[in-house]
């Protein structure tokens, strides 16, 4: 089969590859890909900015169907199953980090799309541990964006959102999009803020629920927040863009005592003023990748309505297309990309 892989080390060095079908392995299944949606991190892998091994298929957006089921699987998975799956593919599972619940943090951790193939080809392995059954009324292209939801879901993990809190979220890409939604859903009135080329995904924001949308350059967000909050500013603030510019928007407009969630990733050192932080007594919080808990959670709000991924998909490809997709990200063209394998 082939795949959309980082073919070597350096920039770029991304191509089609030819790799052999895998077979089913003790504890592990075989997803035949539907759906596999192009993140921010592949394109940090094409850069160079994000560690990987080479020569790797790329992918770790994903939902298929199983149609291999290894020796020695316990769990409640057949053939046929139509599911999504967590990403790491190992950790050591004896460190703090994986014994606290969180194999994000595991330094011996590997992930399907970076340290092992992934999902941007027909046929993907994962450990069957891995595997969640989508649930009903939500098929494999809405179920393929339960990744990065579920890293938002994370995101909300790690700060603190209750009912009535001001929420600004920047960055109006898919996971801006995404995060929104589950800030709403824990009851925030949201504010989502983009720039000029925005347009419209601060449209599909209004539509997915955003309670106000403000263009920098163009609104003052600053001034309307002060206006609209009796000059605190936002109780938390969730940084989705990965944009310098965006952090230090968001800095300012969280209030004293409240919580800045870094979610996006920039690919390289920013400038920030941390005195900032200190004046405000503002808590910050990092965010990286997901944790079990949270697909569990992603997966609800996604089976009762709560969030919608479907209206996010703006582009389906096949992976030959992958030169045009990547450019397509690049240009902040559409919303989400999603490659659909030959």
């Amino acid at each position: 089969m082939r795949g959309v892989a980082k073919l070597r080390a350096g920039e770029g060095q991304v191509g089609l590859l030819n790799v052999p079908e895998p077979t089913a392995i003790p504890g592990h299944v075989i997803i035949e890909v539907t759906a596999a949606g192009l993140c921010g991190t592949d394109v940090h892998i094409y850069h160079d900015e994000y560690p990987s091994r080479p020569p790797v298929i790329l992918g770790h957006e994903v939902a298929g169907q199983i149609v291999e089921v290894g020796p020695d699987v316990t769990y409640n998975v057949s053939c046929g199953d139509s599911v999504t799956s967590e990403t790491y593919f190992s950790t050591c599972g004896f460190c703090s980090y994986c014994r606290e619940g969180l194999p994000n943090l595991c330094l011996q951790r590997t992930s399907i799309g970076s340290g092992v193939h992934g999902s941007f080809a027909r046929y993907v392995l994962v450990p069957a541990s891995n595997i969640h059954q989508l649930p009903d009324g939500v098929d494999e292209w809405a179920g393929a964006l339960t990744e990065p939801l579920a890293c938002c879901v994370h995101a909300l993990e790690n700060t603190r959102v209750e009912p009535g809190d001001v929420a600004v979220v920047t960055g109006p890409g898919a996971i801006g999009l995404l995060m929104m939604q589950v800030a709403k859903a824990a009851g925030a009135h949201v504010w989502m803020i983009g720039t000029e080329v925005d347009e419209k995904r601060l449209a599909l924001a209004e539509t997915l629920g955003a309670d106000h949308v403000l263009v920098v350059g163009k609104d003052d967000p600053q001034a309307a927040l002060a206006e609209r909050t009796d000059g605190r500013g936002a109780d938390v603030v969730f940084e989705c863009s990965g944009a310098g510019p965006a952090a230090q928007t968001a800095l300012n407009l969280v209030r004293r005592k409240g919580h800045y969630v870094q979610v996006g990733l920039f690919g390289r050192p920013v400038l920030w003023d941390l005195e900032q932080v200190c004046y405000k007594e503002v808590q910050v919080h990092g965010s990286f990748a997901t944790v079990p808990s949270a697909w569990r959670k992603a997966l609800h709000l996604l089976g009762c309505g709560l969030v919608q991924t479907r209206p996010l998909i703006s582009h389906r490809l096949p992976i030959a297309a992958w030169q045009y997709a990547f450019t397509t990200f690049e240009g902040r063209q559409g919303v989400k990309i999603v490659f659909t394998p030959e």
